[in-house]
């Protein structure tokens, strides 16, 4: 008899590997399940499916005393994220699919451009392009919908060194039979200039991946990838900064604004699932081009653990990379337990190099994850942290919720 966690993946969740792709599915993915049926239209040229994110996250705090002297924190509820999509594939005999976000940023008060542009299928060089709006490709991680993720928010040295989007171009391809998979893309900043993420003139990025292990069947996926940028800082200056995973927080390392001519950096990324466990880990070392402070070097990381209890197992996309959002076996709303996932995870930034003093931050962050469908969930997160910097070393304690919603 065969224990929960041996048994082969319950196909009532969907299958375990997938092997399509279409425009935007790094921004909010079209849950499994279909919430309505009224925002799907089928036109003579293209398709027309529309939908939405929503998330809300409070975080409170209990700092000692070197902590409060580098931060007064307090307890804080925020509008994370709210973003309409819009997606399609235009009726073409070689497959395109189009894609077009906008979402409100609470701290601006405005509405923003997400991703958007379109996908051409080119099988003859085994993938697709994309040309828009979008995710650069570095960092599995980052790769990933913000919806999807694991826990609420990326590791401290992600967000400090990739920006979220980009406008360019990116090849996506895979070769099933060698297990090989890449994102090789090139982006300017004709049109970002002056937005939040815009914070390079141009950049080249490439991210190379090998799945030695893809067994549908069993549910193991073993994926080792390389990642290379190079960048150009707009305007000759660079900052580097993050929050520290919890969005309502004030920025816990920030090397404040300073000259450089060029940016580049390398990561290795390393993933297990067996299914309903996954490991894996990653780690960035970014070396600047700035004689002005020394040419500094920052390097940081993360190790993380999820085990979904009820014996889902995440679905892995082989086109782009990336792991899905889990899809309960049975949802609260069919009578069901829904998903439940529990996460540990470990993560490090080291901002302290040349003549810059950003600081260096850990945090350990176990938490839980209740997927009640596909389309809504619950998270609780605790994260023990020490942030060295001003001259101090402070211990903060972060507790975190978050009510997601999507269809």
């Amino acid at each position: 008899m065969l224990s929960r966690a041996q048994e082969p993946p319950d196909e009532s969740a969907g299958p375990s590997l997938e092997n399509t792709l279409e425009a935007g599915e790094s921004s909010v993915e079209l849950p499994r399940r279909k919430l309505v049926r009224w925002n799907e239209f089928d036109g003579p040229l293209t398709t027309l499916r529309f939908g939405a994110g929503f998330l809300y996250e409070i975080a409170g705090y209990s700092q000692d005393d070197q902590s409060e002297q580098q931060f007064d924190l307090q307890t804080e509820d925020k509008v994370r994220d709210f973003r309409l999509l819009f997606k399609g594939r235009l009726k073409t005999e070689r497959p395109v699919t189009w894609t077009c976000g906008v979402m409100y940023d609470g701290p601006s008060d405005s509405w923003l451009i997400r991703e958007t542009g379109v996908m051409i299928a080119v099988p003859e060089l085994w993938g697709h392009f994309f040309v828009g709006r979008t995710k650069e490709g570095f960092s599995l991680n980052k790769v990933m919908s913000g919806y999807a993720g694991w826990t609420m928010e990326r590791a401290t040295i992600i967000d400090a060194t990739i920006p979220i989007l980009a406008d360019g171009v990116k090849w996506l391809g895979y070769v099933p039979e060698r297990g090989l998979l890449w994102n090789i893309g090139w982006y300017g900043d004709w049109l970002s200039e002056g937005q939040s993420f815009s914070t390079y003139d141009q950049q080249f990025v490439a991210r190379v991946a090998w799945l030695p292990i893809a067994s549908e069947t069993e549910g193991t996926l073993a994926h080792i990838g390389l990642n290379f940028r190079q960048g150009k800082p707009d305007e000759g200056q660079l900052r580097v900064r993050s929050r520290p995973e919890a969005f309502p927080s004030p920025y816990f390392v920030d090397t404040d604004t300073f000259p450089a001519e060029r940016s580049r950096i390398a990561a290795l990324e390393a993933y297990y699932r067996s299914g309903p466990w996954l490991f894996g880990s990653e780690y960035f070392v970014a070396s600047v081009d700035s004689p002005e402070t020394g040419d500094p070097t920052f390097h940081g990381g993360d190790v993380v653990m999820t085990w979904l209890i009820t014996g889902e197992t995440r679905a892995y996309n082989t086109l782009g990379g990336y792991f899905k959002s889990v899809s309960p076996a049975r949802t609260v709303f069919e009578g069901g337990p829904g998903a439940w996932e529990v996460v540990a995870r470990l993560s490090y930034i080291d901002l302290d190099d040349g003549t810059l003093h950003g600081g260096r931050f850990w945090r350990f962050t176990p938490m839980v994850n209740w997927h009640l469908s596909d389309n809504l969930r619950f998270a609780l997160a605790y994260g023990y942290g020490t942030l060295d910097r001003f001259g101090l070393e402070g211990t903060t304690q972060f507790f975190q919720s978050r009510i997601q919603v999507q269809f």
